[in-house]
């Protein structure tokens, strides 16, 4: 009897298929639970400072977001900024090992010496709505980089939005 090729290649995936149905083929119950090694619970796949350990700068950075943006000559907070804010907050309370360090940045438009004081309101202004939401401001310092730091270099609004901004930098240990 003479099979041919099309009927072997459909016998082999039809096996290979099968072969990927088994719920526990890797040490994990049917619930989808566990994994290597058998681990089970809530930090099952969770790679220690990884952007899915919600303990991780990276997770801050990445999922709660560590910049708030401003209006031209502005350094008061938007409700879109106070509400990232308010999960930074929640986020640095959660995790006390942490400080931070936030950056005032402003677009390239105007002197430099302007630019640094509005950069120094901008992350002045986040540091308080910080402290306010119960942040420790022993944890927490601001610096101006004005104009020095831009994301971007360009001449027109939707550039100069990108850098009218606050970051707020994690670090663990003591602040210096």
């Amino acid at each position: 009897m003479r099979i041919t090729t099309f009927t072997s290649l459909a016998l082999i995936a039809t096996i290979a298929i099968a072969g990927c149905t088994r719920a526990d083929r890797f040490g994990e119950g049917a619930d989808g639970a566990g994994g290597a090694g058998g681990m089970a619970g809530a930090n099952a796949g969770v790679v220690p400072g990884s952007a899915n350990d919600p303990t991780s700068a990276a997770y801050f950075n990445q999922t709660i977001g560590d910049r708030v943006l401003f209006a031209v000559d502005q350094s008061t907070l938007s409700p879109s900024a106070q509400d990232t804010l308010r999960q930074q907050a929640q986020w640095l309370t959660s995790n006390p090992s942490y400080q931070a360090v936030i950056e005032g940045h402003a677009d390239e438009q105007g002197t430099r010496e302007y630019n640094l004081a509005l950069g120094a309101r901008r992350a002045n202004a986040v540091m308080e709505y910080l402290v306010a939401q119960g942040v420790a401001e022993s944890r927490l310092r601001f610096v101006s980089y004005g104009k020095e730091r831009p994301i971007e270099v360009c001449s027109t609004e939707s550039c100069y939005m990108q850098n009218r901004r606050a970051v707020t930098v994690i670090a663990g240990g003591a602040l210096s």
